[in-house]
């Protein structure tokens, strides 16, 4: 058999192939990165400006609607009188006390910075509420007042005092009040909120819930 000559093309065989050149495609100009990018901008301010807030608020609404509008605490009117969460500059003598505080119970101000033990400020608020409490007195011979009585807490603005801070007061709101203190102890003792499991966090009572239903109970 004879052999077929293959028409020779001008170049070695092994030679390697010219490329073309590429254009690039819309996705890869300057412009297509920029594009990109406002669209990726706005997305992003649309889900968490948006659609996170919505959804969470929608959830909260749903599972505990008290919780997600404030924690809102009423007077026997119906009228707002504050947050469960937030205490108030409580100094009425037929009142229950709440924690001193730094910040006066501002909630604009932010977190403080907790006072050290030779800081002036604590140093003042110390004796002023010391000498607030001798002043109006709690009625009771040789009382000691709890620390809780005379230290802000962490956020100086935490409503809640420990049993014994508030049962310490129970003289002299009930001497306010013109009722018994058998009666006022067992009216602060149904406002005791224990912790869900036991041994693992304290008793406490939200002074401000425990006043608003103080004055519907006395009628004032």
């Amino acid at each position: 058999m004879s052999a077929v000559a293959v028409p020779s093309t001008g170049r070695p065989t092994d030679a390697p192939t010219p490329r073309r050149a590429v254009t690039p495609g819309p996705s890869h100009t300057r412009m297509g990165h920029v594009r990109a990018t406002v669209v990726f901008l706005v997305l992003t301010l649309f889900v968490s400006g948006f659609a996170y807030p919505l959804v969470v608020t929608a959830i909260g609404q749903l599972i505990d609607p008290n919780a997600a509008n404030g924690s809102l605490l009423t007077d026997p009117n119906g009228t707002v009188v504050g947050s469960s969460l937030i205490a108030q500059n409580t100094s009425a003598p037929y009142l229950f006390w709440e924690r001193p505080s730094l910040s006066d119970y501002n909630t604009t101000l932010g977190m403080i910075t907790p006072p050290g033990p030779t800081d002036p400020a604590l140093g003042t608020l110390l004796n002023e509420t010391i000498a607030y409490m001798r002043e109006y007195g709690n009625f009771t011979v040789n009382a000691s007042l709890p620390f809780w009585l005379v230290s802000e807490s962490g956020s100086s603005i935490d409503p809640d005092l420990t049993p014994e801070a508030v049962l310490v007061q129970v003289p002299r709101v009930a001497e306010a009040n013109n009722v018994s203190i058998a009666n006022l102890t067992g009216f602060v003792n149904a406002h005791l909120v224990n912790p869900p499991i036991p041994y693992l966090g304290v008793s406490y009572v939200d002074v401000l819930q425990l006043d608003i239903d103080l004055l519907a109970w006395v009628g004032k």
